[in-house]
């Protein structure tokens, strides 16, 4: 078989890929502090002494929305200790980067930079993880792209309508778009791929000559009706995704059959739950393209601290011991001592001649006492084994097998406790406690005005993200846009304003307009925030400091008839350079009511209920109706251009069920030339990633 050397030409992208890192996952914890920037490092490691052209990263590369100083200090020093040399970059960017790295103030890949020396560039989409959040709208990556570290791309500022510009690259024959999208609630991507609101776009020439490689980090496994994003979803002319955001390690290929493109998901490489997909080997894969060709190769990460797992179901075993049986709590406790007993011992096998891996292992013990059996002291039980594993709060874990069916009839029924009490493998949210608590209260406590899942993004916001404005702001931008729907219809009495209400309630629900109003709520809850001079809790500040805060980048609340007028868009124009450098001066607004204003109008607007507040509506002439957002933009393409490739938008794929398969690919898509190939085998000694037949043509 020919050798890597061989195979390995100038033609030849390699690319280190992996997903879900989580930097700072319990950075303050003893034992595990260290984790996730050991492997880290690791990964870094791997792809330098691969000589690789650049890593591909799947969302959430940090574990925390505000990461630590600690956890951005080790990251930036190791990103500068393995990205950062003289060796040359050996593939070209041909696209727009104006438009691929838009939301950037250096819009061109770190690795043309004059500033910086860069031997392993860094590309990225975020996560749920660390998504991006605040007035300004900012996130982790973006601070690591600003520094010239990573290339932060995939990133999409609409609600309505989402266009998928690719980071189109050449390494001699071998062209390579990059597809890219972070991290969007599953429910209001799904609604987008359902209403044809996805395009992903194509190079206008030759078409068929380049390999389409797409990164996205979203639910792939169906978590709720919406809660997750089909593979049939995705565009067939795709080649390979990598799938973020799920954490079992299933990086080996897989065809999907219908759309006929391969998914890799290479999981997590920190065990962040205690559930059995955590369990799997973790690994990273090291991806070679050349042409239309691929391979994918799996490289296992020997810093991952082991993690075994174990369900016991105690009714299985009638032999030992049964319920009504003296001392059944002593026999249980000792025949489940004896089981994590023997997964520590299979622990010190494994770890034996790997001096990498961490010493104390993960152990997760689940016991069914289902049929009778009682639990026994789960804390006094864990603390046997303190000084042998890594998680000793929390080493035996006891289910059952029946679960609980909510039963209501009104409110005093609904238990809180059962709805939290899920099972701790399940990922539960706050915005699903919201939607299964009304959904359980629908008959007798349904809401008015709001909806559940508007109400859910609210909590969430409050919860995850500590804007304490957000339920208020969605509730008074509610209720101020029903008002002016009652006026518009000419309804006057109460029980016609029930029916309206209802009706109109039910209009939104589930709709592009639902996702714009919540967008709108919590827009104006940051702005509230900063005006009061509220500052994010992370940020300390010194006697010597000088803060500025930027008011003009605060979007200013609509509705309120300030005139502040609109912002500035960021009008790009023609690109005429790879670099444009020039910056847009802004004009200086008014600044915002203060505080003590916005006291007062809360205190006011407290005592009042629908129909007063309806009343009252009719008197405030200075708040208008606000005009609706145009998300109309063209895209200009400069034909004169020798470095810029020209774009164009595919037909709009049949909606999901629609039985036009026939018609929407030709019989000519035979997936036969992908030449596809990956290593079953770790230990295998050749691979040759370049197998296959060759390619037909693909419209």
């Amino acid at each position: 078989m020919t050798s890597e050397n061989t195979l390995d030409n100038e033609d030849t992208f390699k690319i280190l890929i992996a997903t879900d890192i989580h930097l700072g996952y319990l950075e303050k914890d003893a034992i595990r502090g260290n984790d996730t920037f050991t492997t880290f490092d690791e990964i870094l490691k791997c792809a330098k002494e691969n000589q690789v052209d650049f890593i591909l990263l799947g969302g959430d590369l940090f574990h925390d929305n505000k990461p630590s100083r600690r956890c951005l200090y080790s990251c930036i020093s190791q990103l500068r200790k393995y990205c950062m040399g003289d060796t040359p970059i050996l593939f070209d960017v041909l696209s727009d980067q104006a438009v691929n790295f838009s939301t950037s103030k250096f819009p061109w890949v770190n690795y043309q930079d004059e500033n910086f020396n860069i031997s392993i560039p860094v590309f990225s989409v975020h996560g749920n993880h660390d998504d991006p959040t605040g007035a300004d709208g900012l996130c982790a990556l973006d601070i690591l792209s600003s520094a010239g570290l990573i290339n932060h791309f995939g990133r999409s500022q609409s609600v309505e309508r989402i266009e998928i510009s690719p980071v189109l690259l050449q390494k001699g024959s071998t062209k390579l778009a990059l597809y890219g999208i972070g991290s969007i609630p599953d429910e209001r991507l799904y609604r987008m791929f359902v209403n044809n609101q996805v395009t992903m776009l194509r190079p206008k020439e030759d078409q068929d000559l380049w390999f389409n490689l797409f990164t996205i980090h979203q639910n792939r496994s169906k978590h709720g009706a919406t809660n997750y994003i089909p593979e049939q979803f995705l565009d067939d002319f795709l080649d390979l995704v990598v799938w973020g955001h799920e954490h079992e390690c299933l990086i080996n290929p897989s065809r999907n059959e219908q759309q006929l493109f391969y998914v890799s998901q290479p999981g997590s490489s920190v065990a962040t739950s205690l559930s059995p997909g955590e369990a799997a080997k973790k690994h990273i894969g090291l991806l070679r393209i050349n042409g239309r060709k691929m391979n994918l190769q799996k490289i296992p990460l020997n810093t991952v601290r082991q993690f075994f797992i174990q369900d016991l179901v105690l009714a299985e075993h009638p032999d030992l011991f049964t319920p009504d049986m003296p001392k059944v709590n002593q026999k249980v406790e000792a025949f489940c001592q004896e089981k994590v007993e023997a997964m520590l011992e299979e622990a010190e096998r494994e770890r034996m001649g790997c001096p990498l891996t961490p010493e104390k292992p993960l152990i997760r013990l689940r016991v069914d006492y289902s049929g009778g059996f009682e639990t026994f002291n789960a804390t006094r039980f864990s603390q046997k084994f303190v000084e042998q594993v890594a998680n000793p709060k929390d080493v035996i874990h006891f289910i059952r097998q029946k679960e609980y069916k909510a039963k209501v009839k009104d409110e005093d029924d609904v238990d809180f406790g059962q709805l939290l009490s899920q099972s701790s493998s399940e990922s539960l949210r706050v915005e699903d406690l919201v939607k299964e608590y009304f959904r359980t209260a629908e008959k007798t406590m349904q809401l008015s005005l709001l909806t559940e899942q508007g109400m859910g993004k609210a909590v969430q916001e409050f919860v995850d993200k500590e804007e304490k404005d957000a339920i208020e702001e969605l509730i008074r931008y509610q209720l101020e846009k029903t008002q002016r729907h009652l006026q518009q219809r000419g309804v006057m009495t109460e029980e016609e304003i029930d029916q309206e209400i209802r009706s109109f309630r039910e209009t939104k629900k589930d709709t592009a307009e639902e996702d714009k109003e919540v967008q709108e709520a919590l827009k104006r809850a940051k702005a509230h925030r900063i005006e009061r001079g509220d500052l994010p809790d992370d940020l300390e500040l010194s006697d010597d400091a000088d803060v500025d805060i930027d008011m003009e980048s605060v979007p200013a609340p609509p509705t309120r008839g300030r005139g502040r007028g609109s912002r500035g868009g960021r009008g790009r124009g023609q690109t005429t350079s790879r670099r444009g450098r020039g910056a847009a001066a802004t004009e200086p607004k008014p600044a915002g009511r203060g505080a003590s204003q916005k006291a007062s109008d809360l205190n006011r607007r407290q005592s009042k209920n629908i129909m007063d507040a309806f009343q009252a509506a009719t008197q405030r002439s200075s708040r208008g109706a606000v005009p609706a957002k145009s998300y109309n933009e063209e895209i200009t393409i400069d034909e004169d251009s020798d470095d810029d490739v020209s774009f164009m938008k595919p037909v709009s794929k049949p909606t999901q069920g629609a039985s036009s398969s026939s018609s929407s690919r030709q019989s000519s898509q035979s997936q036969s030339f992908k030449g596809v190939t990956f290593d079953d085998d770790d230990d295998e000694e050749e691979f040759d990633p370049f197998k296959g037949s060759s390619r037909s043509g693909r419209r």
